[in-house]
Formats: C-alpha cells, sequence, structure tokens
C-alpha cells in the first residue's frame, strides 16, 4: 500500500500538471518537479508515522478517510514549506497545489475503496478471516457476538465464548465451544490457534478480570477489552486521557465541548431572530393579557438550569392570580385557573415564547430537555433513577420528548418515566441537525397537541 500510494501521488501531480499548464509538468518551472517527488518520496516515509496503514477490520471508513486526508494535507503543506526555505515558493502555482491534493486525496481514498471492496469479498467467502475468543457474554459480549456474525465483510469469526452458566446457554450456534472456566481461555487459545481475544467482562468484575491478566501473560495475540459500560446507564463512555491517565467520562453530554460551542451561538442567534420577528406579536399578547384579567403580563418561576442551577423562567400569564400555599399545581383539563385567553395561549403553546428571553440570557436552549417545577423535580428524582440527569444540559423550550407527544400534564409516574427516556436519548444523540429537525417539527405540527392544556 505505501507503493501504491507513491505512485498515486505522483501519477495525480503529474496528471493536474499537464491539465493546469496545458504541458508536461517538466515543462513548468523547476520547483513543481521537485516538490511532485519530494512529497511523494515524503508520504511513503510520514503515512506509516501517521497511522495510515494500520488495520481497517472494525473501523468506520468515514475514519479512515479524514485521516488519511489529513495525513496528505500535513505532506502537501511540509512541501510547500520546503519549497519556501528554497526560495522558489514564488514560482509555485497555487492552482496546481489545490489541484494536486484534491485529485491524489480522490486516488488515494479511490484505490482504499477496490482494495476494501475486494477483501470484503474474501472475508464473506471465508478467506483472510480472524478467529476470536470472546470472554463474558453479557449484554456488550451478545452485542459483540452479533456484529462480527452479522456483519462478516470485516472478517471475524467467533470460535469459542467464556461465560456464566446461563448467559452461554443463548448460544445457538453449536460450532462455537463453550468454555466453562477462565483457566480454559489461554488453552483454548493456544490449541486452537485464536487470533484475537475480545474481554467484555463489566467493570465490576474485577477479580476476574486481575486472573485474566495472569492467564493471559504469555499469549502472543492480540487483546481487546471492550468493558461493559452500557449496565452503568450514564450519559456516555467517552475515554479521555486526564492528567497523563485513560479516563472514562460517564456523564458528559455530547453537546459539550466544541459542538457545545456552537450549539449555544445557534441558540443565541435563533432566539434573537425570533425575538425580533414576533415582537409585534409579543405587544398584542401582552396587550390582550392586560384587557382580560387582572395581573402582571409575564409569569415567572423558579426552574433548575443546568447543572442544578437556578433560574427564573419566563412565560405569559395564562392563569388568574392565586395563591401556591407551598404546593406547585400542574394544570389540567378544564382547570378554573386557567384564563380564556390562557386557553388559548397554552393550547398553542404562545405562552412559551417569552422564553426565547431565557435563551438569549443564556438559561435555557431552543431544544432541551422541558425544566420542571421545583417540587416537581424533589418528588421525581426520588422515584425515577436517572431522572437527574435531564439536567447535564440546558432545558429548553422544545425537545425530544415534545415533538414525541410527551408533553404537558405528567399526572404519572410512568408518564414521566417516558417522557425522561426520551429527554435522555436526546442527550446521548445530541447533534446540531437533531436540534434542527426537532425546531421543524414543532414549528410544523408541534405547538399545538391534545396533551396541551
Amino acid at each position: 500500500m505505501r507503493l501504491i500510494d507513491v505512485a498515486v501521488l505522483t501519477l495525480a501531480g503529474a496528471l493536474v500538471g499537464r491539465l493546469h499548464f496545458q504541458s508536461a509538468l517538466a515543462d513548468a518551472a523547476p520547483i513543481h518537479a521537485v516538490l511532485l517527488y519530494f512529497c511523494s518520496g515524503f508520504a511513503f516515509l510520514l503515512f506509516p508515522q501517521l497511522g495510515i496503514y494500520r488495520s481497517w477490520r472494525g473501523r468506520p471508513l468515514t475514519a479512515m478517510f479524514l485521516q488519511l486526508g489529513g495525513a496528505w494535507a500535513l505532506v502537501l503543506l511540509l512541501g510547500v514549506v520546503f519549497s519556501f526555505l528554497i526560495h522558489h515558493v514564488g514560482a509555485l502555482s497555487r492552482l496546481w497545489v489545490v489541484y494536486w491534493y484534491v485529485a491524489g486525496l480522490l486516488l488515494l481514498v479511490g484505490c482504499r475503496v477496490g482494495v476494501y471492496l475486494g477483501l470484503q469479498r474474501l472475508r464473506r467467502n471465508g478467506m483472510n478471516s480472524k478467529r476470536v475468543l470472546i470472554v463474558g457474554y453479557g449484554a456488550i459480549g451478545q452485542e459483540m457476538h452479533k456484529r462480527a456474525s452479522q456483519q462478516d465483510w470485516y472478517g471475524y469469526d467467533v470460535k469459542a465464548i467464556h461465560g456464566e452458566a446461563h448467559d452461554l446457554q443463548q448460544i445457538k450456534d453449536n460450532r462455537i465451544t463453550r468454555i466453562p472456566t477462565l483457566d480454559g481461555v489461554p488453552v483454548h487459545a493456544v490449541g486452537h490457534h485464536i487470533d484475537e481475544i475480545w474481554i467484555t467482562l463489566p467493570m465490576s468484575a474485577a477479580n476476574q478480570l486481575r486472573e485474566l491478566q495472569y492467564l493471559l501473560r504469555n499469549a502472543l495475540i492480540d487483546i481487546r477489552w471492550m468493558p461493559d459500560t452500557l449496565s452503568m446507564q450514564m450519559l456516555s463512555n467517552r475515554m479521555i486521557d486526564f492528567l497523563g491517565f485513560p479516563a472514562v467520562d460517564l456523564n458528559q453530554p455530547v453537546a459539550s465541548g466544541p459542538g457545545g460551542v456552537f450549539k449555544d451561538l445557534f441558540d443565541k442567534l435563533f432566539a434573537l431572530a425570533a425575538l425580533l420577528v414576533l415582537s409585534p406579536v409579543f405587544a398584542l399578547i401582552g396587550l390582550a393579557i392586560k384587557v382580560s384579567s387582572p395581573g402582571p403580563v409575564f409569569f415567572r418561576q423558579p426552574r433548575l438550569g443546568l447543572n442544578g442551577k437556578k433560574f427564573m423562567v419566563y412565560k405569559f400569564r395564562s392563569m388568574r392570580l392565586h395563591e401556591e400555599r407551598g404546593q406547585v399545581l400542574q394544570a389540567t383539563r378544564n382547570d378554573p385557573r386557567i384564563t380564556p385567553l390562557g386557553h388559548f395561549l397554552r393550547r398553542t403553546s404562545l405562552d412559551e415564547l417569552p422564553q426565547f428571553l431565557n435563551v438569549l440570557i443564556g438559561d435555557m436552549s431552543v431544544v432541551g430537555p422541558r425544566p420542571h417545577a421545583l417540587q416537581h423535580n424533589e418528588r421525581y428524582k426520588e422515584v425515577l433513577e436517572l431522572y437527574m440527569l435531564r439536567h447535564r444540559v440546558k432545558p429548553g423550550i422544545t425537545g425530544w420528548a415534545q415533538i414525541h407527544g410527551y408533553r404537558g400534564e405528567t399526572d404519572t409516574v410512568d408518564k414521566m418515566a417516558m417522557r425522561v427516556q426520551f429527554d435522555l436519548h436526546y442527550i446521548r444523540h445530541w447533534s446540531l441537525w437533531m436540534d434542527v429537525r426537532i425546531i421543524a417539527w414543532t414549528a410544523i405540527r408541534g405547538w399545538s397537541g391534545k396533551n396541551a392544556y
């Protein structure tokens, strides 16, 4: 592959040179031929150091292609720096460099796709496969076995499994060897020419992991550990480097880091645009509230925001002034506290519009879990195990749960549990595109519904 890559890059540079200069590259300024051979040779030396030739098995193609594009860009950048150092950068055609990068990357990717498809065909026919032994047959072990079986183009053939007796009973394939004890793992691996061992034991099985480490101390094969973090029911299991040690973030939302910056910027711009466009609607609703019933235009109530920080949520007042008497009661169907205008505002969700002010201030997001009254938080956090994880992100005006019908009154624990389930799905799988879809769905169908009252 290294030799193919050098040939491909040299060919790409020569072809775009002929197209760009309308002649052979040798007829252009000498720096172009010098750069052609310098970068092609440098790619031969640098690509292996950048991990370009690691095994493709089990890796997503998009990640590999991004890595390849970055490596080729680095080589070309070093080539341009070299031309600067020898004082010939002025004669270098910038367009030729850009064309060479694009053409080189397309040919590099094309060659890999061809090789990848060829290997897929071989592996589907049982060739070029690796024999695998799985240690631990819980949720992760079973999922890994299923993926290895269904995605046969990766070329992993599960030959043996060690697990608890009740887990081993779920194995339907009689060709797979069941290993009842840990002592049998290294014996089977050596005796049956196993290529890889996948350890999927849960982190709670510390004693077994230590014993397995000792038993496999002399095993000269690839060993992979995939900890069973799914059983922990947390938001994430992202591996990071922390103070020089590998660490796993268990409840870090996806919308943190660079993604969170983009989300926050999107929220601010969207809220500002919404407030400017809807300002006439605000004025009309405010005037109607003042005329229809005595009291303020806005309703303010404390809620929990990001990481449990309290803030005051704003809504258009839809109820008559009344005493809460230390208990916050959710609005119910035909609630006598709601004014006639309030029924309309709540039914159409127009009472939520002032929360764009909360978004602009920074207490809320356009999309996120809906904020609940403080008393409801105190109640449900003791009943639902993962309830408070909703507050690891900013609350939103609309959300994944709301567009799926889980809005309005939550008069049973089951209703709240379903809402929390949808909220956690949103937090775990967030993307900017997901936010756009939720906003579009809310704008089209989400402003009213049978549960809005």
